[in-house]
């Protein structure tokens, strides 16, 4: 969970001012969704941690 935080930090998120709750969540929606469409980032959060996927 680390390895994303950061990856979300870098994106702009540590620094975003948002008006309400409502835009943070929409914020964090957009930059979970880029993470999802670059598996590598993922598979480098779980190298992080020792875990790995394996597909059946």
């Amino acid at each position: 969970m680390e390895g994303i935080w950061s990856l979300l930090n870098r994106s702009g998120l540590a620094n975003l001012a948002t008006a309400n709750l409502e835009h943070l969540v929409r914020a964090i929606k957009r930059g979970l969704k880029k993470i999802q469409y670059r598996p590598h980032l993922i598979d480098g959060c779980l190298a992080g941690t020792g875990l790995t996927l394996k597909s059946s």
